[in-house]
């Protein structure tokens, strides 16, 4: 892996800040973008912000020819379903999740192109992106934009030596996913429906995305980092079953306990 100057919006925590670690341990010298905490502040949802963040980026540390979009917001429960999203709501996550991403893409793109640099460009989407999740409406499209945005940016830039590709990540532990233990069985179910058998850790998808970052004959693909959970049918006929077959092992073992106490 060659040095060189590398990008990562969203950059002050979960994925965002697991990437930035791995690429500093490669050698890069890293860049974060964030609201705050991190090396520049910027919005990414915002076009005067996102290019005064990539002038400073350039003037300070050179043109970025590794870039990661981690910046993103999520959207879920009773008032993230269609017929009760406030538009205010639904317009704020397109505007971070899949412009931002747009906004920085552009912003980099034009940058490398310029400066007559190939490069390699990461979009964190999301397995939301294909896969419905109901309540997550606005999450869901903004995360099926950046599949497309990155086919698209791939297909324009490729003449130019620059690769554009997504890593979707699963149910991952990051700030932005609720606490997972608050809520009975919910990550045990999940880790059930997913082929390793747990949820994603930030630093999973993190090393997905330094190595598609890396792969030069690889461009306009989304890749699911999620461990296999997308890959597991809703309808699971043996799910079903095996679930019915704990369930009447349960009810068996109070009987027991109830038969033991009256004798």
């Amino acid at each position: 892996m060659t040095a060189s100057t590398a990008l990562v919006t969203g950059g002050a925590s979960g994925i965002g800040l697991e990437v930035a670690g791995l690429l500093r341990d490669a050698g890069h010298r890293v860049v974060t973008w964030d609201l705050s905490g991190a090396d520049i502040d910027c919005d990414v949802s915002d076009p005067d912000a996102v290019s005064a963040a990539m002038e400073q980026t350039v003037r300070e540390h050179g043109v970025p020819t590794r870039v990661v979009t981690s910046a993103g917001i999520g959207s879920s429960g009773p008032s993230g379903l269609l017929l009760k999203q406030a538009p205010a709501d639904w317009e704020r996550v397109l505007s971070v999740n899949l412009t931002g991403t747009w906004l920085t893409l552009r912003a980099a793109g034009q940058a490398m192109v310029d400066a007559e640099l190939p490069g390699s460009i990461v979009a964190v989407s999301s397995i939301s992106g294909t896969v419905v999740d109901r309540d997550m409406g606005a999450y869901c499209v903004s995360k099926a934009g950046v599949d497309m945005l990155v086919k698209v940016a791939a297909v324009e830039w490729g003449t130019y030596g620059i690769r554009v590709n997504a890593v979707g990540p699963g149910v991952t532990r990051t700030p932005m996913l609720p606490n997972p233990d608050a809520w009975l069985g919910w990550a045990d179910g999940l880790a059930r429906r997913t082929a390793l058998g747990r949820l994603g850790e930030a630093s999973d998808v993190a090393g997905a995305i330094v190595g598609v970052l890396e792969l030069p004959w690889v461009t306009g693909q989304v890749v699911h980092a999620d461990g296999g959970l997308a890959l597991h049918s809703p309808i699971d006929a043996y799910g079903q079953l095996e679930k019915l077959m704990r369930l009447k092992r349960l009810r068996q073992i109070r009987d027991e306990r109830e038969k033991a106490k009256e004798a």
